[in-house]
């Protein structure tokens, strides 16, 4: 296929390799696909022809193959997420059953699984460095576990359960993207914005008059239960319905109704599991990840759940109290009196902390500092630079010895077009084969303010920023020779831990000395507040780790379905499991219903989302490191670097830790932390 005038025929000439989005339109991304998948294709064909049978020729081969698919499938899904349409959309399900058909083509092809298969026999004979010889495990694990070892029946089985899998996810996301915006919830009268700042106030209102409602206010929906602004408003039956209509996305019975599509992907992953020899999708999944088992995992999360509820139960008797005989609390309830709460207990009034936390100011002041004084990173903007979003900022990044280290690209406001949430994405992997410097870039969904206004932020924003931010770092930071290996290609079950490491410098003195200044008047975090957030380090953890264990708990539910079983009512399925699990309490719904569950129905964590709080194990056993080796240093980052984040997916990942720690991880600092 010509692809004559394309932009993504070859690499990128400019800078890091970045994508030349001036170039690209959208015409170009499926004859781009097309001759992609066709050059893929070929180029595995001269390694399936060629006579003997290498390491060179075969596994090295294959990480050289499928460049230009690679270059026109990063681009091409980084803005379905960030700023799709119509047009996108449509390409997206013509492509996506395409995508998974070629992919097959690779992974089941008889005769290619038999040159990995001869390299993974004799791999004790080869010679091979500890990372080719990883790189070839990993090869060889990819293809069984997509299923190379099946008979030729299971194969055609198999290719029409992923293709059909794809246009199922293709379609859930499409679906929950529309009824998201659909759901926003439309405010006549200002004064029921009591409580919002006049920048909040301001940005409601914009958001109104960019859907055509002008004199209205417009409160967006977000990707999970609840809204941050719940916090502050104080008119209780706005706060309702922003709950109510939370809590229906993708289940309201109209066009945009997901139910069906997830009950679909439910069977046909456990009809896939099925035909793998596994129990489930669940065991099929953790097979290849840190946990191993399901049985794991259940028994983690069984250690922590009743703890979690009875706390979650004291912090409501507590905003009872708060609440007094007027009315019994409900999950609408629950911000705005957990901010009386914590303001009589500790004497924090998080709307007044947001005057403190200013975006650039804490991308600048607090990010990027913590960054170079632990790495010895710093950061140069780069407006010449263009991104595939005017909102998308460029920053060049480099070493402490001034050499060049990768492209960083910040793109943090929400908008329509933008799915909800907040990750990382790479455009370029690092890698030496090729030679090649990392781009990752960050999504955000920040609510942005009315032009020439500061964008003041909450701590939860600033924590999110911190912690995507730490998935950049593992992109960046990765020093590795294959693509396949690079940055956060790692269990999925261990790849939030670098980011939530990263969310310890938040109130680090020295970093936050740095960034969290007064946006008018300059003046430092008061020192009373800082000790009051140290004090109640676990206030409100009761209701964060229930909702997130009965998210946890759901998907696992899900995803442990034998083959056979359709289930017939998704929201009766949902309180079963929740029930048998302790966690069915009214005032802490779960952080997503089935229904809007993103991460396991469209994002890849399918019987993953567990991993948040499996990574958080490793996560505060290494926040115990780095207090015990003296903090914020760049020794203390060099060994970081070295060990674990430079390493990105290129040896076993439990062993990088142990290398890193000296020891295996215990769930004790865990269980401190999160005050259980």
């Amino acid at each position: 296929m010509s692809l004559t005038n394309n932009p993504f025929a070859v690499r990128s000439t400019l800078e890091y390799e970045l994508p030349p989005y001036a170039q690209i339109k959208e015409e170009h991304y499926l004859p781009a696909f097309y001759a992609g998948f066709e050059e893929h294709l070929a180029e595995i064909q001269a390694i399936i022809d060629t006579p003997t049978t290498t390491f060179e020729n075969t596994i090295v081969a294959m990480e050289r193959a499928g460049q230009l698919l690679g270059r026109v499938a990063r681009v091409f899904f980084n803005i379905t997420s960030s700023d799709t349409n119509p047009n996108l959309e449509k390409i997206e399900e013509e492509i996506a059953p395409k995508l998974a058909a070629h992919q097959d083509a690779i992974t089941l092809n008889p005769a290619l699984f038999a040159r990995i298969k001869t390299l993974h026999e004799q791999k004790d004979s080869l010679g091979l460095n500890e990372e080719d010889a990883w790189l070839l495990h990993k090869y060889y694990n990819d293809f069984i576990h997509a299923g190379s070892h099946l008979s030729a029946e299971q194969r055609e089985t198999l290719k029409g359960i992923n293709e059909e899998l794809s246009k199922l996810d293709t379609e859930f996301s499409k679906r929950l993207l529309a009824d998201t915006k659909d759901l926003a919830v439309v405010v006549d009268d200002v004064a029921e914005l009591d409580g919002l700042t006049p920048n909040q106030i301001a940005a409601c209102a914009a958001a109104a008059k960019d859907r055509g409602l002008d004199g209205k206010w417009l409160i967006g929906a977000v990707n999970f239960t609840g809204n941050p602004i719940l916090s502050s408003l104080t008119n209780r039956s706005l706060r309702e319905r922003i709950m109510k209509a939370s809590l229906q996305k993708g289940g309201r019975g109209n066009a945009n109704d997901t139910r069906e599509d997830l009950v679909q992907m439910a069977a046909l992953r456990a009809k896939r599991a099925e035909l793998f020899g596994f129990k489930s999708h669940a065991d099929y999944v953790l097979s290849i990840q840190t946990a191993k088992k399901p049985e794991s995992v259940h028994a983690m999360l069984r250690q922590i759940a009743p703890s979690a509820v009875n706390n979650a139960k004291k912090e409501a008797a507590d905003i009872q109290a708060a609440i007094g005989t007027d009315f019994t609390i409900e999950s609408w309830d629950w911000d705005f009196y957990t901010e009386k709460v914590r303001q009589e207990k500790y004497n924090l009034d998080s709307a007044k902390m947001r005057e403190y936390f200013e975006l650039e100011t804490v991308l600048r002041d607090g990010v990027f500092y913590a960054a170079g004084k632990l790495f010895g990173l710093s950061f140069k903007e780069r407006p010449d630079l263009i991104s595939y979003h005017p909102e998308s900022r460029a920053f060049e990044v480099f070493n402490e010895d001034g050499s060049k280290l990768g492209l960083y690209l910040a793109d943090f406001y929400t908008r329509d077009s933008k799915r909800g949430g907040a990750w990382m994405n790479s455009l370029v992997n690092q890698n030496f084969l090729f030679d090649q410097l990392p781009v990752v870039c960050n999504n955000l969904n920040i609510p942005k303010p009315p032009a020439g206004e500061p964008t003041l932020i909450t701590l939860a924003e600033t924590t999110t920023l911190f912690h995507e931010f730490g998935h950049a770092l593992h992109g960046l930071l990765s020093n590795v020779k294959y693509p396949r290996t690079s940055g956060t290609s790692v269990e999925r079950d261990f790849v939030e831990f670098p980011s939530q490491v990263n969310e310890m410098w938040i109130m680090w003195p020295e970093v936050l000395d740095n960034y969290a200044r007064h946006y008018v008047t300059g003046e430092k975090f008061p020192q009373e507040w800082r000790d009051s957030l140290h004090a109640s380090e676990t206030f409100n953890q009761g209701h964060a780790t229930t909702s997130y264990l009965a998210a946890a708990v759901l998907d696992l539910a899900w995803h442990q379905l034998p083959a056979g079983v359709v289930i017939d009512d998704v929201f009766e399925f949902e309180r079963k499991a929740l029930d048998d699990y302790g966690l069915l309490y009214g005032p802490v719904p779960t952080r997503y219903r089935s229904t809007y569950f993103a991460h396991i129905f469209s994002n890849g964590y399918s019987a993953g989302y567990y991993g948040y709080i499996w990574s958080e194990v490793l996560d505060a056993e290494t926040v115990d490191w780095f207090k015990e080796s003296g903090g914020l240093t760049r020794k203390n980052g060099d060994h970081f670097r070295k060990e674990l984040l430079g390493r990105g997916g290129s040896i076993d990942t439990m062993q990088m830790f142990r290398n890193f720690r000296g020891r295996d991880a215990a769930i004790t600092p865990l269980i401190k932390r999160r005050g259980l």
